[in-house]
C-alpha cells in the first residue's frame, strides 16, 4: 500500500540514514508504555509509527521494517519479520502492533501466504520469549463474511463466516486463529485484534477499485451495505489497544453504513445491473485466465453486507472522526484519474477506449478473452 501523505509528512523530520538510531528520550514519557510497530515503513504502519512517535502517551516506539523509514523520532530496526532475530529487537518492548501484512492485490497468492502467515508466528513467539505482554494484530472484518442472511449489523461476536476465496482472507483468517492460540502456547501473552471495515487512505485494494470503475458493477438480488473506514480513525483505535484502553477482539469503521443506492447518489457514478449467475461466472474465468488480479470471492463483499458494530471501541471511550459519507468523497477524490474495468487498472489511453462499455466488454465478452487467450498460449 502507499503511504498517506501530508498530515503523516508534517510529523516527520528527515533522519540519519543509517540502519538504527536511537533517539533521545523525552523525560515527560517516562510514564508510557514502549511500543514497537512492524511493517513501519509504509502504509498503516507508517502512519502510526507517526502518530505514536508524536504522542505523550507513548514513551518509546520502536519501528521494524525491511527498510528505513522517515519517522525520525522512533528508533529503527531493518529486518525481514520472519527473521527469528527479531525477537532481540523486540526485546524491552511492552507492546507490539503488528502492521507487515501484504495484501497486495499483484502479489503472488502463495508467496502472499507464506509472508503473512511465517510473519505473524515469528512475531508472536519472538514476543513471547523476550517478555511483551501485548501483541495487538490488525486483520479486517472481512473475515466475517459477506453473505445474504447476515445481520445489519453483525455484532463483533458474531461467527467469523468467510473463507479463503477473497483476497488475502484466507491469511486473514489464519492469522486470527494463531492469534487465539498464542495465549495458550504462551501463558502471559495477551492478544488483541482489531478488525476495520473498508479502509480507505492510501490503501489499494478491490473494494478501493470497485470505485475506479466507470460503473458500479451491481448484482441483480444483491443487497450491499457500505461501511467505511478511514485511516485516521484506524490508527487512533489501534493506539487504544496499545495502550491497554480496550482488547479482545473489536471492529473498527464509521457509524452506520451507506445502502448501494445512497453510495451511487453520493458519488455520481451510475450503476451496471448483471445476473449473478454471469457476473461470478465472469469474475472467475477472467481470473483463471490471468485478466484480473481479483478473483471471483472478492465480489462478494460488494453483493452482500458485512457492517459490524463498533461497540465495543465506543464503550471504550473511543469515536470515530469520520462519517461514512466523508470517507467515501475522500475516496472517490482519491481515485479520481484511476481507470479499472473488471478489477484490472487500465492506462489513460485504454480507459478513453474502454469507456463505460468497456466493463461489460469485459464481464459479457468472457468466451471471447478466454478463447483469445488460448489461441495465444498455443502460439507460444
Amino acid at each position: 500500500m502507499s503511504s498517506p501523505d501530508p498530515q503523516v509528512r508534517a510529523a516527520r523530520n528527515l533522519a540519519d540514514p543509517s540502519s538504527e538510531s536511537k533517539p533521545t528520550k523525552n523525560s515527560s514519557r517516562s510514564r508510557g508504555p514502549v511500543v514497537a510497530v512492524t511493517g513501519a515503513a509504509t502504509g498503516v504502519g507508517e502512519v502510526l509509527t507517526a502518530h505514536l512517535a508524536a504522542s505523550d502517551a507513548i514513551k518509546q516506539v520502536i519501528a521494524i521494517d525491511e527498510r528505513r523509514g522517515d519517522v525520525s523520532e522512533a528508533t529503527w530496526h531493518i529486518l525481514d519479520v520472519r527473521d527469528p532475530a527479531i525477537a532481540e529487537k523486540l526485546r524491552g518492548a511492552d507492546v507490539v502492533v503488528h502492521m507487515a501484512l501484504d495484501l497486495d492485490l499483484e502479489t503472488d497468492a502463495a508467496a502472499r501466504t507464506a509472508y503473512n502467515v511465517r510473519g505473524t508466528q515469528t512475531v508472536l513467539t519472538a514476543a513471547a520469549a523476550v517478555g511483551v505482554h501485548r501483541v495487538v494484530l490488525c486483520t479486517s472484518a472481512m473475515v466475517y463474511g459477506a453473505l445474504a442472511d447476515n445481520d445489519i449489523p453483525l455484532s463483533e461476536d458474531a461467527e467469523l463466516r468467510a473463507t479463503a476465496e477473497a483476497t488475502g482472507v484466507g491469511d486473514l483468517l489464519e492469522i486470527e486463529r494463531l492469534g487465539r492460540r498464542a495465549p495458550r502456547a504462551h501463558p502471559g501473552l495477551n492478544v488483541t485484534v482489531v478488525r476495520p471495515t473498508v479502509l480507505v487512505g492510501g490503501t489499494d485494494t478491490a473494494l478501493t477499485r470497485y470505485f475506479e470503475s466507470p460503473r458500479l458493477l451491481v448484482v441483480a438480488g444483491s443487497r450491499p451495505a457500505w461501511q467505511f473506514c478511514h485511516v485516521d480513525d484506524l490508527v487512533t483505535a489501534l493506539e487504544y489497544a496499545a495502550l491497554e484502553k480496550i482488547d479482545g477482539e473489536f471492529a473498527v469503521g464509521c457509524d452506520g453504513w451507506l445502502e448501494q443506492e445512497e453510495v451511487e447518489e453520493l458519488s455520481g457514478v451510475r450503476r451496471m445491473e448483471l445476473p449473478s449467475a454471469v457476473a461470478l461466472g465472469a469474475a472467475a474465468r477472467l481470473h483463471r485466465i490471468g485478466l484480473t488480479p481479483s478473483p471471483a470471492g472478492d465480489l462478494a463483499y460488494t453483493m452482500h453486507p458485512w457492517v459490524v458494530s463498533v461497540s465495543r471501541l465506543h464503550d471504550a471511550g473511543w469515536r470515530p472522526r469520520w462519517t461514512n459519507e466523508e470517507v467515501l468523497a475522500a475516496l472517490l477524490e482519491e481515485v479520481e484519474g484511476r481507470h479499472t474495468v473488471a478489477g484490472r487498472r487500465l492506462g489513460r489511453k485504454d480507459a478513453t477506449a474502454a469507456g463505460a462499455a468497456g466493463a461489460t466488454v469485459a464481464l459479457l465478452g468472457t468466451a471471447a478473452l478466454v478463447r483469445r487467450a488460448r489461441r495465444a498460449r498455443r502460439r507460444f
